[in-house]
């Protein structure tokens, strides 16, 4: 039987997309991505935080002939991914360090846009052997190159040597990186703080 709407609670009126930024065959990203994004669900009201894998949005590197601030693009798979990332009031990016850089189809994908990413927040969450804080402050840099505001709080997740070299593809979050929880919820205090600022129309420039 249908009870009908629950009292007290709202349909989120704000997106914010959690990005996978690896797309390895044996990777642990999706475990990361779907904790953060509970963390998340759990800070900040009145948002949808949705996991977004880079799998599903195979982007074949630099095909489209035009100027992506242009925006005309010519392939569906790029309209198609402007329309997702336009839809979006902010996000999370969710990202492995490989060689002391971020991956490169997560470069690839925001390389492919520009104006949808424009003016909106967001929060970099890194993991790897020393916590990913080198990938961290690239992807930082080429954010703000795109106009986005990464809040200040970039929580960094270390993964043991142990659990790199298992390389099983599955992890525990909660057990991994339990401890680092208290700086991804102030990370995400930071986010929605930013877009309460988006939406009252008081746009703000962190740089």
């Amino acid at each position: 039987m249908n009870a009908g709407p629950q009292k007290g609670r709202q349909t989120p009126s704000r997106r914010v997309l959690v990005i996978i930024g690896s797309v390895r065959a044996r990777r642990i990203g999706p475990h990361v991505a779907e904790w953060v994004a509970q963390i998340g669900r759990d800070v900040v009201d009145n948002v949808q935080f949705e996991v977004v894998d880079l799998k599903d949005w195979p982007l074949p590197m630099c095909e489209e002939p035009g100027i992506p601030a242009i925006d005309d693009y010519m392939f569906e798979h790029t309209r198609a991914w402007s329309r997702k990332v336009a839809a979006a009031d902010g996000f999370v990016f969710v990202t492995p360090q490989y060689n002391w850089g971020y991956p490169a189809p997560l470069k690839n994908a925001l390389d492919h846009l520009y104006k949808e990413w424009a003016k909106k927040p967001a929060v970099i969450v890194t993991y790897g052997g020393h916590g990913g804080g080198k990938c961290g402050r690239q992807l930082k840099q080429v954010l703000k190159g795109l106009k986005m505001g990464p809040v200040t709080v970039r929580p960094t997740l270390t993964l043991t040597h142990d659990q790199i070299k298992e390389n099983t593809g599955t992890i525990d979050p909660v057990a991994a990186f339990g401890k680092r929880d208290a700086k991804l919820r102030k990370a995400f205090r930071q986010l929605a703080a930013r877009l309460s600022g988006a939406r009252l129309g008081t746009w703000w420039w962190p740089w």
